[in-house]
């Protein structure tokens, strides 16, 4: 248990570390860019803040309602430019699996307290949140698949993971040969191997948070 302690402060750092990257870069680059920065900033401190241990915060019944409300609205924004295809949809899907982790996990639904679910992750070692089974499959696996296709975009062509993803060694100098935000099927957003390592954690902490479900 303590070493869970320990993996879930790991995962608040680098959620917050990867929130933080995303708001620097809301200074800098084209309307698109920013917007994207701004989206994936809200998700990276999102995730930090549920990543807390339930042994250091219990949080409130309400802050369920709050997660919900906030990634709603996220979800909403990012369906207005889902048309665009790329990282627009993956945005939506982020948004709208943190509203799902909010309801799976808020005290009525998971019946052992809010923070239950990520206890798990975090140090907790209690489970039996109210997630969906099928729902969370589909979620991991589109994350498992999200993990793999970014990993490749970062690791030389010449290796097995990149071939599998499709990289290239022209796209791994550029940040990701997937599109021109760095991220497979990306549209924007500072194509740097930077901001492709921290969409990359992001995606390794949603399929994580969502194991605990």
């Amino acid at each position: 248990m303590h070493g869970g302690v320990l993996a879930g402060w790991l995962m608040v750092a680098l959620c917050a570390v990867s929130g933080a990257y995303c708001l620097l870069r809301t200074r800098t680059g084209t309307p698109q860019e920013r917007r994207t920065a701004r989206s994936e900033a809200l998700m990276g401190f999102g995730m930090a803040a549920m990543a807390l241990p339930a042994a250091v915060l219990t949080p409130p019944e309400w802050a369920w309602a709050v997660y919900g409300v906030v990634f709603g609205a996220a979800a909403l924004r990012a369906l207005r430019w889902a048309g665009r295809g790329g990282h627009h949809l993956h945005h939506l899907v982020g948004s709208l699996a943190m509203v799902y982790m909010a309801v799976a996990m808020a005290p009525g639904v998971a019946g052992a307290g809010g923070h239950a679910g990520h206890g798990v992750a975090a140090g907790g070692g209690v489970g039996g949140v109210g997630g969906l089974p099928l729902l969370t499959g589909v979620l991991l696996v589109y994350y498992a698949l999200y993990v793999l296709r970014s990993a490749g975009h970062l690791i030389p062509a010449g290796t097995a993971v990149a071939g599998f993803a499709g990289g290239s060694a022209e796209g791994v100098v550029r940040g990701g040969g997937g599109g021109p935000g760095g991220v497979p099927g990306g549209s924007g957003g500072g194509g740097t191997e930077l901001t492709a390592a921290c969409r990359l954690t992001m995606g390794l902490a949603m399929f994580a948070m969502l194991l605990t479900l």
